[in-house]
């Protein structure tokens, strides 16, 4: 009993050097500012690993493969 007594008055003891608060208002609101700014970073890479990038890289293969039958026809043609 008495050994948690001296626990807990060392503990209030050292809780006074702690400011009662994490952050003052505009702090956080920069908090909130860069973790919206990552989020929103975070998806948008998100978006273009997984649909812009392959549909941009399909799509150019595709026209490539258009271009060089176009080519091989015209040569055969003439």
């Amino acid at each position: 009993m008495v050994e948690n007594l001296r626990i807990v008055l060392i503990f209030e003891a050292n809780s006074e050097k702690f400011p009662e608060t994490m952050f003052e208002f505009d702090q956080y609101l920069g908090f909130l500012a860069i973790m919206t700014v990552l989020t929103i970073g975070f998806w948008l890479m998100i978006f273009l690993l997984t649909f812009v990038i392959p549909y941009w890289l399909g799509g150019s293969i595709i026209e490539l493969i258009k271009e060089k039958r176009e080519a091989k026809r015209a040569k055969s043609e003439k």
